[in-house]
């Protein structure tokens, strides 16, 4: 067999530390171990019926068949109207396009504005593919340390001293995977003001997890607080998180209609539409009504103080509260390990499934998910200190 010589590009990419670790829960659970997964990264309940319903009767209406590159015309103005009505932002059709998961707007989002050499500052912690998409464009990720004793909070002297003749991107992501981080609007105001004085600058706001929040917070989006930077200010977000249509794969990119245009070409080139019936769906879940989400939020406040109660109990982890998403991001007690090592070890010796922090940017802490029953949390909570105990005391 003759030696495949793989391009740059695909020798770049990582392979996924998380896939491995779930693959080997996987075979142990097949062996019989008794296992708790608490590495989920999507919601343990399905899509409201309404969805369902909506979804499937699209296919026998005959939503089978090739639709615009840009999405369904009808969901494209519904998702403008959310925007205008919900988000306080001055938005219309033609800045909205439709993508297979927020995940495709992200790369289309790069694959179209950077150039070789771009930078593109990404405060740690981050979601794990930021890295990758950004360098299968050809840009440079810039990482940007924050600590759990402050919050995770992105401090401005040092996004300032990040900031270069190449920076094309900040990226935002909040509530933040994976520290459940929801950014307060000085914060926000902070950086956008560093955006005006830097012309060159664009903001990636990832709002993915906009509807996934503690009682008393609010989301906020940076382009309704930041009206003079509408047209460098791109927000990514779906439908998968705040309606449980994870599968479904409908994301959207939100900005000014020239980059939409050129996304929409991109996207006519590689993938074409999202599929057609799906759209249908995520139409339907625009008409769902906000008792939906207090219910459903309030599931996650209860699981989300499970976990940070639990956390904070455990002896030699630090945890900052989570307040958005579903996670939480504790710190190890020490760099004796590494959180891959330690995820391995916690898995094998006390069948617990979580998150190392390395593809998040920090190598010292773990993901864990309360996207799981109160039962299943306080049982991973068990095992987790007794493995704590066990290697660090």
């Amino acid at each position: 067999m003759s030696e495949v010589n793989l391009s740059k590009r695909a020798l770049s990419i990582e392979p996924s530390l998380t896939l491995q670790i779930s693959a080997k829960a996987n075979q142990l659970a097949k062996e019989g171990k008794d296992i708790c997964n608490l590495s989920a990264g999507e919601p343990d309940f399905d899509a409201p019926n309404e969805i369902l319903k909506a979804t499937s009767e699209a296919i026998f209406d005959g939503y089978t068949k090739y639709g615009p590159a840009s999405g369904d015309l009808e969901l494209r103005k519904a998702i403008a109207e959310k925007l205008q009505t919900q988000n306080n932002l001055n938005v219309e059709y033609e800045n909205v396009m439709v993508t297979n998961g927020a995940k495709q707007s992200i790369y289309n989002l790069f694959q179209v504005l950077l150039n070789d050499g771009d930078e593109v500052i990404i405060p740690a912690p981050y979601w794990l593919s930021y890295p990758q998409m950004v360098r299968l464009a050809g840009g440079k990720p810039v990482f940007l340390n924050s600590s759990a004793e402050d919050g995770f909070k992105i401090n401005i002297q040092d996004l300032k001293s990040k900031i270069s003749p190449k920076t094309k991107f900040i990226i935002i992501n909040s509530p933040n995977n994976p520290t459940g981080r929801v950014m307060p609007k000085e914060e926000l105001l902070q950086i956008a003001e560093l955006v005006r004085e830097n012309k060159n600058i664009n903001i990636l706001s990832d709002e993915i997890y906009e509807l996934i929040l503690k009682k008393e917070f609010k989301h906020l989006s940076l382009a309704s607080l930041a009206t003079d930077l509408k047209e460098r200010i791109f927000i990514i977000n779906g439908f998968a998180k705040g309606w449980a249509m994870t599968g479904w794969r409908v994301g959207y990119l939100v900005g000014q209609k020239d980059v939409i245009k050129a996304s929409s070409a991109l996207q006519s080139q590689s993938t074409s539409n999202v599929c057609s019936f799906v759209q249908r769906g995520a139409l339907e879940a625009l008409k769902i009504n906000r008792e939906f989400f207090l219910e459903i939020n309030s599931h996650y406040d209860l699981r989300r103080e499970v976990l940070y109660k639990g956390l904070k109990n455990i002896e030699g982890l630090f945890i900052s509260p989570p307040n958005g998403a579903f996670y939480a991001f504790p710190r190890l007690p020490n760099n004796s390990m590494t959180s891959v090592e330690f995820c391995k070890r916690i898995l094998n010796d006390y069948g617990l499934v979580v998150v190392p922090g390395k593809p998040f940017g920090d190598d010292q802490c773990i993901r864990i998910s309360c996207a799981s029953s109160k039962e299943k949390i306080l049982d991973g909570l068990t095992r987790l200190e007794k493995g704590i105990l066990n290697y660090y005391f």
